[in-house]
């Protein structure tokens, strides 16, 4: 686990431009901590990630949720691709164009089979909590 922690702090600051997930590349993330079974990373909201009400889409508000918990694996130095089971999202305020946000996910439990985890979404200068969520998935035998 460290050494994949270790691996992924080369990343600090930089723009994800190469990751596996072409949607993560989309989201265009800034990485702005690594820890043992946890990342942060801090997204711009474009006005393609917008609802027609000017705000952050709920849809992209959970894909980012999920994209940032599936990078904490890497974090983990897990060797086996896990999927999601089930996403739960509590929104509670909302994003603009040009905001700044940032998403920390934490690994709660991790089990043999299944891994707990939530990740919370906060406006910039973290005072105010955009959005929770939490999340089951399952390994797979896939490496």
């Amino acid at each position: 686990m460290e050494k994949a922690s270790e691996f992924l702090k080369q990343f600090l600051g930089k723009t994800v431009e190469n990751s596996p997930s072409a949607f993560m590349n989309w989201l265009n993330p800034v990485m702005v901590a690594v820890e043992p079974e946890s990342l942060t990373f801090q997204y711009t909201v474009r006005k393609e990630m917008t609802n027609p009400f000017g705000i952050l889409h709920g849809g992209v508000t959970a894909a980012m949720i999920d994209d940032a918990v599936g990078a904490t694996f890497i974090s983990m130095g897990e060797p086996y691709y896990h999927i999601t089971v089930n996403l739960a999202v509590d929104y509670f305020a909302s994003a603009r164009e040009g905001d700044i946000i940032t998403a920390t996910s934490t690994v709660i439990k991790k089990g043999k089979q299944i891994v707990n985890a939530q990740c919370e979404m906060w406006n910039e200068d973290h005072t105010k909590l955009i959005a929770r969520g939490y999340t089951n998935l399952i390994k797979t035998e896939i490496k």
